[in-house]
């Protein structure tokens, strides 16, 4: 996994911080969080917290003391230990997509299915510059509702040897996705020691959290595993149109989310969870890739570093319907400050077009390459006597070239980033070749990593009492 070690850009001052502490105090004191769930009220209860109807009205100091149980890092295992990742710190792991219903594959948009879920999971175990594939890499709807999550959770489990995400959608399926976790890694005890999935609990914003997500939460906090608890706001829709206010907002959804996950199971790891973007105040449409968006992006990880927080932000996010120079530019937009900001976990880094709609393969591809060239640039120059070259310019002399200088030619091979998508040819040999653009060139090679894709190892037990417990789950759900 990366590290980032480039200074962190923060761009609000003092006063400003201190302005959004006292403005989600004020939210969380005045106008309350509604939680959809009896037992999340109790727990509020117990801890002193006044509660009227579904709505908890927290004391700021009794969420701050909550807060604090979390820990600042954590590890997650993968069933390869080279793939196992650390979460907070400099630490910066990618994982795909998460949540569309559509695929679009070259000219084609239309319903995901269980082959493109596998399809994209194979790329994902296939690019060393992802993480993991995540969660709900698409939406395979050819699968029954009620099961699919045992499809999903299988496919990751079998197809990838990285870490992955776990189902949300219920209680249910959350303990489902543990269990199969258990099986994976040994039992409840070893993956409660050293977590080995990362889950996303998303606030119904403005202010509630529903009861699916929290039946959720309460599964997965109860073994340890990792939740990334995360407002969902749109400005102007989900929150007011002004980015202070949508960051305070975020503040206390998020806060009040953590503060709960630590009522649950104090100390249990949670990662402060951002998605934060605009709407098209002409059409009511999302958009992606915004000024707005990158600079929530950038005051999001300074507030979660205030509160001694890991945090989840940015991807390759783009309301482009089609793998264009839109794509690509407000995927560059988000992702960008997702460094600048230093994000631990970020979610959507390959494959999200038209508003998280869409799944695309030859967007992968782009933002794959785009992730690889921001490693790149962000990965500290090293000055030392080899590279400030002197003996290059005494062999050279001037007025000559280095393209067959010994320093040159020693370093030729690694000296720069050697793009895998981009075309640098000129026009004539361009044109010969085919005159391919950018998203025919992504084609080629998402089809060449399939085809090259070699299933990693699993014990054949392990991999036959996975599968049993599919079978027999899908029957206790009559599907």
């Amino acid at each position: 996994m990366f590290r980032n070690q480039m200074p962190r850009y923060e761009i609000l001052s003092q006063d400003a911080m201190a302005k959004l502490d006292a403005g989600w105090r004020r939210l969380v004191t005045e106008i309350g969080v509604e939680f959809m769930s009896d037992r999340a009220l109790e727990l509020f209860r117990q801890a002193g917290q006044r509660v009227e109807e579904n709505t908890v009205f927290l004391d700021p100091e009794f969420v701050l003391e909550q807060v604090a149980k979390a820990p600042r890092e954590f590890d997650v295992q993968a069933r390869n230990p080279a793939h196992s990742i650390h979460i907070g710190g400099d630490s910066m792991a990618f994982s795909a997509v998460y949540g569309p219903p559509f695929v679009r594959e070259g000219e084609v948009r239309r319903d995901a299915t269980m082959d493109d879920f596998r399809r994209f999971t194979q790329l994902a175990q296939s690019f060393d510059v992802l993480d993991s594939a995540g969660g709900v890499v698409c939406e395979p709807n050819d699968t029954p509702l009620d099961s699919r999550h045992l499809d999903m959770t299988l496919a990751l489990q079998t197809l990838t040897d990285k870490v992955y995400m776990g189902n949300v959608v219920s209680g249910e399926n959350a303990r489902d996705t543990i269990a199969m976790g258990e099986i994976l890694f040994g039992g409840r005890e070893a993956i409660e020691q050293t977590p080995v999935s990362i889950s996303l609990v998303n606030c119904n914003s403005p202010l509630r959290w529903d009861d699916r997500m929290l039946d959720a939460l309460f599964e997965y906090v109860s073994a340890r595993q990792p939740v990334v608890i995360t407002p969902f706001i749109l400005m102007g829709a989900m929150s007011p149109v002004t980015i202070p206010a949508a960051l305070v907002q975020q503040i206390a959804e998020a806060l009040s989310g953590i503060a709960l996950a630590q009522l649950i199971n104090p100390g249990a790891p949670v990662i402060f969870g951002s998605f934060l973007s605009n709407i098209d105040m002409q059409s009511g449409s999302p958009t992606f890739g915004t000024p707005e968006s990158g600079i929530g992006l950038l005051c999001t990880g300074q507030i979660a570093r205030s509160f001694g927080l890991p945090f989840r932000s940015g991807g390759a996010l783009t309301s482009s319907q089609v793998p264009d120079a839109q794509a690509g530019y407000e995927a560059l937009m988000t992702l960008l400050p997702t460094f600048l900001a230093g994000a631990n976990w970020v979610m959507h880094s390959a494959g999200w077009l038209e508003g998280g709609l869409v799944a695309g393969f030859e967007k992968f591809v782009v933002d794959v390459e785009l992730v690889q060239m921001l490693q790149a640039e962000f990965t500290p120059l090293e000055i030392d006597e080899d590279s400030l070259a002197f003996g290059a310019h005494e062999e050279v002399g001037h007025g000559g070239h280095f393209l067959g200088a010994m320093h040159t030619m020693e370093r030729f091979r690694t000296c720069f980033y050697r793009p895998m998508l981009s075309s640098s040819e000129n026009y004539e040999r361009w044109m010969r070749n085919g005159g391919v653009d950018t998203a025919g060139r992504a084609t080629k090679l998402y089809r060449a990593k399939l085809e090259a894709y070699e299933q990693p190892p699993l014990d054949d037990a392990i991999r036959q009492e996975l599968e049993e417990y599919v079978v027999r789950r899908r029957r206790e759900l009559g599907d």
